[in-house]
């Protein structure tokens, strides 16, 4: 697995639907989903695009078994984050209900993000 390349890739499409979605919003005048937007480009492009290129910049981080953890906890907790926040914040889904996802989403990306600094710490 690539995984520099994966989370260039995968962030630059977060990117697009990012501005995609700030595009609606300012041709709309709805800005309900405003943090769904900064959550996008944040947690979906610039964080990815770190990640892609440190694992670029040095290559030995991405031999590491955390490599791949982080990718995939970083990609399942942002897609979930981002896809409940969505919900909850366009009112289609009550944050009562969609309440408890918050924090699983959140600690798979924490999780994630240990791993890279761990692989960091070892590796660099």
């Amino acid at each position: 697995m690539a995984i520099s390349r994966n989370f260039l890739l995968i962030g630059t499409l977060y990117l697009v639907i990012g501005i995609g979605l700030g595009s609606h919003m300012g041709a709309s005048g709805d800005h309900t989903l405003a943090p769904v937007h900064a959550h996008i480009n944040l947690l979906g492009f610039t964080l990815m695009a770190v990640f892609g290129l440190c694992y670029r910049v040095i290559p030995g981080l991405a031999e590491a078994g955390l490599a791949r953890a982080h990718f995939w906890l970083h990609q399942a907790g942002a897609l979930v984050l981002l896809a409940a926040l969505a919900l909850m914040m366009s009112g289609t889904v009550a944050g009562e209900v969609i309440g408890p996802v918050f924090p699983v989403a959140e600690l798979a990306i924490l999780a994630g993000v240990l791993c890279f600094g761990l692989n960091l710490w070892r590796r660099a």
